[in-house]
């Protein structure tokens, strides 16, 4: 019988860049192109070899997440085998890893949740080497770790966080293990060594150690990737998930109603004098009045009257008021709150 993959999927940030929404939610429960962030990340799994043989552990942050990803997981994914592990200490990475390792056995995935990353899974029930780092070139890599990859083809280090710009070959926070005691191992060694950044054991230094030790790592390059972990970034990924979703299959209709296709509506969103899209996610149950939105994410249960908002983000349960005057706005309002604009 073919062993269970586990995936691993640390959220235990913050989520500090992602506020005010993350004061209220956990990050990966934000809402982009009418589905959460961990929908989205979810939907990359199908493409698995044996996606009904798997089992997730996904390592929550206290309070927020440990409160809402059960709970999240138990309403959208009955039927999957969910493990969940709270990730008290900010330490890092291979840290987060390493809470889990009752579950580290056998074939192992660990994917980061704010990456949504467009690639096909279907070629690892035949992948020989020992560990695959997904990656995509980007102009500035600086802020990310990168693969360097020698004449042979193998991956002879990952760099975290690299101060120059020569190796762009970016790390996309997507990885496969062919031995998750391997990797287990090469954790405990990671920090018996005390090898870390500003006191965080970073994934890129653990697999150094894998390959120090022997270990053979190849990279494989994503069809695309988006990032998810700021409020600009997520705004330009709800632009580029909703060209390529392309116009929805259910077609809005309201009250002097004009939508600009590409947008994600929920059926149940109330609509009526105003103009919706390019680029607008509406979540479920809105009410929205006079009102033009533009290249915004607008989430579950908000109201909005009279206001012209472009690159904007409305969290859950928010009211914005505006001076229906036309002017354009750019708003970051978080869930739960009440915005005049006099």
């Amino acid at each position: 019988m073919t062993e269970t993959l586990k995936i691993f999927i640390p959220m235990a940030g913050w989520g500090t860049r992602m506020r005010p929404h993350t004061w209220s939610k956990a990050k990966p429960l934000v809402t982009v192109a009418g589905k959460t962030t961990l929908e989205h990340l979810m939907d990359m799994f199908k493409t698995l070899p044996n996606p009904e043989n798997v089992e997730y552990v996904f390592i929550v942050g206290p309070y927020l997440g440990e409160l809402q990803i059960p709970a999240f997981i138990k309403e959208k994914y009955p039927d999957i085998k969910a493990h969940y592990i709270v990730q008290h200490e900010m330490k890092g990475q291979s840290h987060a890893l390493w809470l889990g390792r009752e579950f580290m056995r056998g074939p192992m995935m660990v994917v980061f949740s704010d990456s949504i990353i467009e690639t096909d899974f279907a070629f690892l029930d035949k992948e020989k080497a020992d560990g695959v780092a997904w990656v995509l070139p980007f102009p500035d890599p600086r802020r990310f770790g990168v693969a360097e990859v020698g004449a042979d083809g193998w991956v002879k280090r990952f760099i975290e966080k690299p101060t120059s710009m020569e190796n762009n070959l970016v790390l996309i926070g997507c990885y496969w293990f062919k031995n998750a005691e391997r990797l287990h191992a090469a954790i405990e060694e990671q920090m018996e060594r005390k090898i870390s950044l500003k006191g965080e054991y970073y994934l890129a230094d653990t697999i150094s150690v894998m390959i120090e030790g022997g270990a053979k790592v190849r990279t494989h390059n994503g069809i695309s990737w988006l990032d998810a972990g700021t409020i600009e970034a997520t705004l330009d990924t709800n632009k580029v998930l909703l060209d390529k979703l392309g116009k929805q299959v259910n077609t809005y209709t309201g009250r002097q109603v004009k939508v600009i296709e590409p947008c994600a509506i929920d059926p149940s969103a109330e609509i009526s004098d105003s103009t919706i899209g390019p680029h607008a996610s509406i979540g479920a149950d809105c009410k929205i009045e006079n009102s033009t939105i533009t290249e915004s994410i607008v989430e579950a249960g908000s109201e909005i009257k009279d206001a012209a908002l472009s690159r904007s983000m409305v969290g859950r349960q928010a009211q914005v008021k505006g001076r229906g005057d036309g002017q354009v706005v750019q708003l970051n309002v978080g869930d739960n709150s009440y915005v005049i604009l006099s």
